[in-house]
């Protein structure tokens, strides 16, 4: 093997240890004394003094084996001690047990160290026991969850609900509950986190057991253990469904070794001697350097040595590698020697001195040592590093992270060391996301955040959108607030150190100019960065085989960092490319087969229908070919898929699942110890070539494409070539001819965005808990001390109990007050939030491109869609209110982008995935509830916004008309009949879970929307009907079952004996009824803007709609205004659930129906809306005095109703409803009142015989043909909108003919 960095190129060859014969002309070489003063220095005996320097024998390269095995002796008894420890039991290397001490489900790392729980409470021991004298275990805590960690005996007997310390002589420290188990259990410790070490003490000459949690202990937590005959002491835990540990008995060097207490399994003491005596004579080497001319040594740093090929040092460091390189190969020696020796460096000195040396060592490695030896330390080195990354306590400077990070970086820096670890380590052996994690402190006090943010600070009310406002801060508060916000500052700094150095490491990974000795570093890590990808979006529902997505939050921002870095670069090298503020995904991506989506769902369906179904389109638009041969193919792959067995590793655990037991981890689990392989097999999606277009293709655009893997691509199927666009190919010609950078980076940019989808969004909400808590506690504080401000001072009882909940309350706010810091500055900060906003600008860049291409946008995959709702969302409800959105550039054109993306998609006909329609229609409702976002739905071009509006008025029956009601409910609401509320009245006093909510914005009314669609309405003879029949269907199914479920609810209620009402029905029936007040304001708002539609009947449907539409009104207004009917006994009972089931919300929907049809429209329209209503024989005018408070009067033999019985009346709610709006209530009520005795006296009685057969409610006015039955106009024309056939023969309806007895019976008599 040859290195680079020296300078020359040596071959291993040249420098083996020489023959006899050959030694004495190497040692000609420099001055015989020169070399032995050289060699003295270099292989000095650790006993020799500078009274030896005289007597010590001559060293030359002959003699020097004998001296060198004599510097690395080791005396046979101090090995064979460590054979036999006094006072243990078993093997001595000690591992879990997973033959036959355990119960329930666990996996195991290969490594058998590394354990998660598949089951309720699984339990395993270790293989080895002690009996007498002082040992010591760690276990690595990966997930925070319920676990008991401890000692049991060989007799204990466990199970799926006991554990250890839940039986005799087993005990157990739980850090989740913070308490120690032995049968009994009380209050001990401190709470772990994800992250911690707690060791496990156990002193059986005291009979004592304690625990530490981060070298800190925790005091003893059990005292007279059981001691003699047949008593020995396990190492054991218990844990619960997907937690997970790693256990160090002494393999590996105790992070907090403990005095007095051996590990379970000791130290290889001497080949850790060995290794140290060979790492100082490697170190005095680093240390001088030869000088022949002059005869002499010179001190030299170690980073300022330099390999020259000087026979003399590397025959000496021949020597020093021939013994040190098998002491590499060793787990421990590895850890405690040579990563301590490169920590050192790296504490020592500047970055760019510990960088020099650190590469000189590694160059020393490959010239010296067998590659798989190399490879082998290698793989060991970066395990230790991840290991003392990941467990590092945090301390207020970030300063262990610090070390490690920049040690990570110095090895990664050497080319030769990168592209082995990235090609077999970083993401085969190890989880290296890990590096790139910044893990938040669960206890502030111990990471320093005390010192760090002394003064802490709260807000008092969140100023989000739809709550009240933020009270003016006094002065002492603004002082605090400043101070707190300057600790904050100083957090985020650190934070931002560490944050640098991990973008620093991803820089390394994506080089793409050391492309020197094979693939360059990028496209090694593309490959690995894809099985990434592809693991965690084939995996979902298998949380231990996920990145957790605290890991994924970090990964993503770092990569964004470190991709823009890089695509800023290239632009500035190729001035024609684009700035990375303009990137976004070129379509042909999606479609061209070279990247691989997996199994993730296309816009349009399934990968394999598109490219049969959109074979000419590719053909015609992008020039490229579907294989039929390779198509069947892959279309037979995919239908077979499922059914492949499995290998035999992967079954393993399945079967293992069915009986129970402790399986080793085929591949290790994210919350296990990150040291095993994964082997996945990578699927490639493509299968596609280029053909003949049917137009002309120039020369160098006729190339072939080749189906490859992941793992088979090079630089060249990727970047392209004169001859191949790389990930390009394909075209089409609404893009650009120009590429906007390096094909490698957008694969990148394409990987970062299905991140987000995986599972950074998910997280991105989980975080804002902690900000939740503040509020919560905030505000109980401020409860507590308005009591202790009212409460009288003669109680001195209820004033003690105060102030200590006031004291409980302040402690917990300064601890969430600091986390909430740490959150702020590591996950919400400002350079967070840019991320994020510009990922949101990819995604609709990217869509909008896709969008050109017509139906190849189908091929796009439907996360870009979801990251661009989602990202949106985020930004808006997740970083605030620390940081806005409004203060991001191009905010208000953003908002446009993405408003003209959902106004076009909801009802694309090329989207066919119901979530992501479903997604698209709530992210519509939830845009226009907001006033910024609103005005940005107004800005995008009109003829989108009609189209839009009308895609909203098609037919609800084919499609959610939920949701497309709300959207239209949010364009008028703030503009009907007391419709300005933003929560009901009757709820005022209660607590919303989420003042954000977007049913709980203050209105805010779109006139320009409601124009388009009144314009809509008025355009076509077939729009209006068909749209308002829908809603009229709707609401009377809405309501319907509304009733039906109250009724049930109200029989359950009388019972006698105790039952509960499923919370589910409960929560079904205050949705129909929330239905029902929406389609009803809808109709409030067609009425209003287009009145012609129900009142002008010149036109063929406005009765039959303005009957419909009396008849639901009537029905509505019976149920609900009742005296002591079935909704007022419901709404009495103020059932948990039914919150928003009142008289006021449906009553005041109706009375502005009513109000717009007989006040406000044209004499001609009230005539014929006047004669509807009373025709109707379900209308009552009691139902009408009702709403104004006049009760309606008891019947005949009734008792009188209470006399403290409070009715409802609009007139009692006059912050909600105006004056005029309610003398227009009175106007409507004197006019019903006038038009309903007049009719009473002009009816004529009318025979049975005479009335319609079907309502019975109007006189028969229409006859059938040609079968000549008969009905009344209303019947036959709302039957017709269905069905065909007659009412009572079933002959199919030709025409429908006026009908009047008296002239029928004229013209027979004439006939005759």
């Amino acid at each position: 093997m040859a290195s680079k960095e020296g300078g020359m190129a040596f071959s291993r060859k040249s420098y083996k240890l020489t023959s006899d014969a050959e030694r004495s002309r190497v040692t000609g070489i420099v001055h015989e004394k020169l070399l032995s003063d050289y060699l003295h220095r270099v292989f000095a005996s650790p006993d020799q003094g500078p009274a030896a320097a005289t007597s010590r024998k001559p060293l030359n390269f002959q003699n020097l084996p004998e001296h060198l095995d004599q510097l690395l002796h080791v005396d046979e008894e101090e090995e064979e001690s460590q054979e036999q420890a006094e006072g243990r039991l078993g093997p001595s290397t000690v591992v879990l047990d997973h033959t036959g001490g355990f119960e329930g489900l666990l996996l195991v790392d290969d490594d058998l160290l590394g354990v998660i729980g598949h089951s309720n409470f699984g339990t395993i021991r270790s293989t080895t026991c002690v009996y007498k004298g002082k040992w010591i275990y760690e276990v690595l805590i990966s997930s925070q969850g319920l676990m008991q960690i401890g000692w049991c005996t060989i007799n204990c007997r466990f199970n799926q609900e006991e554990g250890v310390g839940d039986t005799h002589n087993s005990y157990a420290y739980d850090g989740n509950r913070v308490r120690k188990w032995n049968v009994t259990t009380t209050n001990y410790g401190k709470a772990w986190a994800s992250g911690d070490i707690v060791s496990c003490l156990i002193d059986l000459d005291e009979g004592t057991l304690s625990f530490s949690l981060n070298g800190v202990s925790l005091g003893t937590a059990f005292e007279n253990l059981s001691r003699g005959l047949g008593m020995a002491y396990f190492p054991a835990i218990s844990l619960s469904f997907k937690e997970s540990v790693a256990f160090n008995f002494g393999s590996r060097p105790l992070r907090y070794p403990v005095a007095g207490y051996r590990p379970l399994q000791d130290p290889p003491s001497a080949s850790l001697v060995r290794a140290q005596r060979l790492l100082g004579c490697f170190q005095a080497v680093l240390s001088m350097e030869l000088d022949p001319v002059e005869g002499r040594l010179v001190e030299k740093e170690s980073s300022e040595w330099q390999l020259q090929g000087q026979p003399t040092i590397l025959l000496t460091l021949a020597h020093i590698f021939h013994h040190f390189a098998s002491l590499l190969c060793e787990v421990y020696v590895v850890e405690a020697v040579l990563m301590s020796f490169l920590l050192g460096v790296v504490e020592a000195g500047p970055p760019e001195q510990a960088q020099t040396v650190v590469h000189h060592v590694l160059d020393l490695l490959w010239l010296f040592m067998e590659d798989y030896e190399v490879q082998d330390c290698l793989k060991q080195l970066m395990m230790s590093l991840l290991r003392l990354y990941r467990f590092s306590p945090i301390v207020p400077d970030l300063s262990l992270q610090i070390h490690y990070l920049r040690l990570t970086i110095a090895i990664l820096s050497h080319e030769k060391s990168r592209k082995f670890l990235l090609s077999n380590v970083l993401f085969d052996v190890l989880r290296s996301i890990v590096f790139f994690y910044i893990k938040s402190p669960l206890r502030v006090e111990e990471a320093g955040l005390q010192e760090l943010i002394p003064t802490t600070w709260w807000p008092h009310r969140s100023p989000r959108e739809g709550k009240e406002e933020v009270r003016e801060e006094t002065s002492e508060e603004r002082l605090r607030r400043r101070a707190y916000e300057r600790g904050c500052q100083r957090l985020k700094k650190r934070i931002e150190v560490v944050e640098e150095l991990q973008v620093q490491i991803l820089k390394l990974l994506l080089n793409n100019k050391d492309d020197n000795g094979g693939e360059a570093s990028r496209y090694i890590f593309l490959t690995k960065f894809r099985k990434f990808l592809q693991e965690n979006a084939s995996g979902r529902g298998n949380t231990p085989m996920l990145c957790p997505p605290e890991y994924m939050v970090c990964f993503l921002h770092r990569l964004i960092s470190a991709l823009r870095f890089y695509w800023d670069e290239y632009k500035a090298s190729n001035p024609r490319t684009s700035f990375s503020e303009e990137a976004y995904v070129p379509p042909q991506i999606f479609y061209n087969g070279k990247v691989d989506y997996f199994d993730l769902q296309r816009l349009g369906g399934l990968l394999s229908h598109l490219r049969k179904t959109l074979k000419d389109d590719l053909a015609s638009k992008a020039n490229i070919l579907i294989d039929p041969l390779e198509l069947q193919a892959t279309t037979m792959d995919d239908l077979d898929e499922d059914e492949e067995p499995a290998p035999a590793a992967a079954q393993r655990p399945m079967q293992a699942l069915a009986v129970g037991g402790a399986l080793p981890l085929p591949r290790p689990g994210w919350l296990s110890s990150p040291t095993l392989g994964r082997a996945n097999r990578f699927l490639s999606t493509a299968a596609v070539s280029l053909m003949t277009p049917r137009r002309p293709l120039s020369a160098s655009e006729k190339v072939k494409v080749r189906t490859l893997s992941a793992e088979q691509r090079t630089r060249e199927d990727i970047e392209g070539s004169q001859w191949n666009e790389g990930l390009l190919v394909g075209r089409p010609p609404e893009e650009p001819e120009q590429p906007l950078t390096e094909n490698s980076l957008l694969e990148v940019l394409d990987g970062a965005v299905m991140m987000y989808s995986l599972s950074v969004h998910q997280q991105l909400g989980k975080m804002v808990g902690v900000s939740d808590d503040v509020n919560e506690y905030a505000m109980a504080l401020r409860d507590t001390e308005d009591k202790l401000r009212r409460c009288p001072k003669r109680r001195k009882d209820i004033l003690a109990e105060l102030s200590k909940s006031q004291k409980v309350f302040s402690e917990k706010l300064d601890h969430l007050s600091r986390r909430l810091a740490w959150v702020h500055a590591a996950v919400y900060s400002q350079e967070k939030m840019q991320d994020i906003y510009w990922l949101l600008r990819v995604c609709l860049r990217t869509i909008e491109h896709g969008d050109r291409t017509g139906s190849l946008f189908a091929f796009m995959p439907e996360f870009y869609l979801s990251v661009a709702i989602n990202s949106y969302s985020a930004l808006k409800n997740y970083f605030g209110p620390v940081h806005s959105m409004e203060e991001l550039p191009g905010y208000e054109e953003t908002l446009t982008r993405l408003a003209a993306i959902l106004a076009k998609h909801f009802a694309d006909t090329r989207i066919v995935g119901t979530d992501i329609r479903d997604s698209l229609m709530q992210a519509l409702a939830s845009y226009v509830c907001y006033p910024n976002s609103l005005r940005a739905v107004e800005r995008i071009p009109e003829e989108q916004r009609i189209a839009m509006v009308r895609n909203l008025l098609a037919p609800y029956e084919q499609r959610p008309w939920a949701q497309t009601n709300w959207i239209l409910v949010r364009l008028w609401r703030g503009c009907g009949f007391g419709y300005r509320y933003t929560r009901l009245p009757h709820l005022l006093k209660t607590k919303p879970e989420d003042a954000n909510l977007p049913s709980l914005q203050k209105p805010c009314p779109s006139t320009l929307l409601q124009q388009h669609m009144a314009d809509l309405l008025r355009e076509g003879p077939d729009v209006a009907p068909s749209f308002l029949n829908s809603v009229l269907n709707q609401l009377n199914w809405a309501f319907s079952e509304f009733i039906g479920m109250i009724q049930e609810i109200q029989q359950a209620a009388e019972r006698l004996e105790r039952n509960y009402v499923d919370s589910r029905q409960l929560k079904v029936c205050a949705t129909c009824f929330d239905l029902s007040v929406s389609l009803l304001r809808v109709l409030e708002m067609t009425i209003t803007l287009v009145p012609e539609i129900f009142l002008d009947w010149a036109r063929p449907t406005s009765e039959m709609l303005l009957r419909r539409l009396a008849q639901l009104l009537n029905q509505v207004l019976n149920r609900v205004t009742a005296e002591r009917n079935l909704f007022d006994r419901v709404v009495t009972l103020r059932l948990p659930g039914l919150e928003s089931v009142d008289h006021y919300p449906i009553l005041v929907a109706v009375t502005g129906i009513l109000v717009r049809l007989l006040v406000h429209g044209p004499a001609s329209g009230t005539e014929r809306a006047t004669s509807v209503l009373l025709a109707d024989p379900c209308f009552q005018l009691r139902s009408i005095s009702y709403l104004l408070g006049q009760p309606e009067p008891p019947a005949p033999g009734t008792a009188l109703p209470a006399p403290d019985r409070k009715h409802f009346s609009l007139q009692s709610y006059t912050d909600y409803i105006s004056m005029e709006e309610l003398a227009q209530v009175e106007q409507m009520l004197a006019h019903l009142t006038s038009a309903s005795a007049q009719a009473a006296a002009a009816s004529l009685p009318t025979s049975e015989e005479d009335l319609c057969p079907i309502c019975y409610a109007h006189p028969i006015s229409a006859v059938f043909q040609p079968c000549g039955h008969k009905s009344c106009k209303a019947c036959i024309d709302q039957h017709l909108m269905n069905n065909k056939d007659c009412f009572f023969c079933k002959a199919t309806i030709v025409s429908v003919e006026d009908w009047d007895k008296a002239a029928h019976a004229s013209a027979t008599s004439s006939a005759a």
